[in-house]
């Protein structure tokens, strides 16, 4: 199977400006292409793993991957369908950027790699030059028939966000001119905006240009849903605001209508691989075969082997309530998890039971021990008038407690 075809297998492919030329890019191989990402966050999120795996499928067949960061469109903001973004100040968008940079260094190599950020090229054009060099090549009525613009029509929009698509296409035209680039890639959601810059490149450079864009389908899941939306919010790149725990549950959660997409879409398992997933899960829903494998896979991409490792072990705890195998690293992750107490000194097991919630009255709490129900460290206590002591804690810190067989919370001792 050729490249293009496998972009199409797994769902990666859903606008083509021109699909002869695109097909003879892709599988010719050695060729550069871009994907773009605005620092209007800190980090980004799982909804930009569509975007990453798909590059690295590139990277893998021999294409070079340009990787620009927003530092200037950033500072504008594509527009939403729903209302203005607020504005970042310069200092901000330039911050973000560069976390935005570090974060997908992680997964695409620097040394393998063109990072780019448009602040560069796009700082250095006064208003004058912006209107009378790009502004005029597209009319009104071009710029309003865009989908993004027309969402926004009876709201209202500003010029601002109006000419985001021009800086847009300034950056293909850039990248075409400077560093070869073929080929730009982004979510459906920003087809005006490629087509915008195809739009710039023929009426500067031609007819016979080389540029080409594609699109994929935003993911989204089976029932319509936002993916990579949890209870919690956001599902986020950034280790320190997601945890592998966390990451690994979304995917192991996965519902059987939407398991085939994300393995298509997020993982770089080999084709065969995930037929043969596929297949054995139908055969065998209930081992969620498939769902494992993909949980496994996003969370070793985001993660490493080590946040991996981390999350199956704070998993198999909680199933198991046998936490004598943690780490540091998976106790601070179940920390991020449970609802948790931080003390000083011993505390009644009465009093803990109040404060961790795991109990609604000192009555209640005391039910609880005399049935038997309370466990600390997966140990039954009946004693009414026990004290919990840092002597009990794991790494003279973490003391697990536990009513019933699914009800849990954490002390902490600081």
């Amino acid at each position: 199977m050729n490249l293009y075809d496998e972009l199409v297998w797994r769902g990666l492919i859903k606008d083509v400006s021109n699909e002869d030329k695109a097909k003879s890019l892709l599988n010719q191989g050695n060729t550069r292409f871009y994907c773009g990402f605005d620092p209007t966050g800190e980090s980004l999120t799982v909804g930009h793993l569509v975007q990453v795996v798909r590059m690295l499928l590139l990277e893998k067949y021999g294409h070079t991957p340009i990787v620009l960061i927003g530092g200037a469109t950033g500072l504008i903001g594509d527009p939403k369908q729903t209302s203005e973004r607020k504005l970042l100040s310069l200092e901000e968008s330039l911050e973000n950027a560069q976390k935005i940079k570090d974060q997908l260094s992680l997964f695409i190599n620097p040394e393998q790699a063109i990072f780019v950020n448009n602040y560069d090229w796009i700082g250095k054009i006064d208003m004058i030059s912006f209107l009378r060099d790009y502004g005029k090549h597209f009319s009104i009525n071009y710029m309003i028939a865009k989908d993004t613009v027309q969402k926004r029509l009876d709201i209202g929009i500003s010029y601002t966000e109006f000419s985001y698509m021009l800086i847009q296409a300034i950056d293909f035209l850039h990248l075409y001119r400077t560093l070869d680039c073929k080929i730009q890639f982004g979510g459906s959601d920003q087809w005006g905006n490629i087509t915008t810059g195809l739009e710039l490149i023929r009426k500067l450079e031609g007819d016979t240009h080389e540029a080409v864009g594609l699109s994929s389908p935003l993911l989204l899941k089976a029932d319509g849903s936002k993916f990579g939306k949890s209870e919690s919010g956001a599902l986020w790149l950034d280790k320190k605001l997601t945890s592998s725990y966390e990451l690994y549950q979304y995917f192991l959660n996965a519902s059987d209508d939407d398991v085939e997409n994300y393995l298509k879409q997020l993982t770089l398992l080999d084709q065969e691989v995930i037929i043969e997933l596929l297949n054995n899960h139908k055969l065998a829903p209930e081992q969620r075969l498939a769902q494992r494998t993909l949980a496994e896979e996003v969370t070793r991409l985001v993660h490493g082997k080590e946040g991996l490792q981390i999350a199956q072990s704070v998993t198999d705890a909680l199933f198991k309530g046998d936490f004598k195998s943690l780490s540091i690293k998976g106790f601070n992750s179940v920390k991020n998890i449970l609802d948790h107490i931080e003390i000083k000194a011993p505390i009644l097991l009465v009093d803990a039971l109040i404060e961790t919630k795991l109990a609604s009255s000192k009555r209640e709490a005391r039910e609880f021990i005399q049935s038997g129900a309370v466990l600390i460290n997966d140990e039954k206590v009946t004693d009414l008038e026990h004290s919990i002591t840092q002597k009990a804690s794991f790494f003279d810190t973490y003391v697990i407690l536990r009513r019933g067989k699914k009800k849990y919370a954490l002390i902490l001792f600081s």
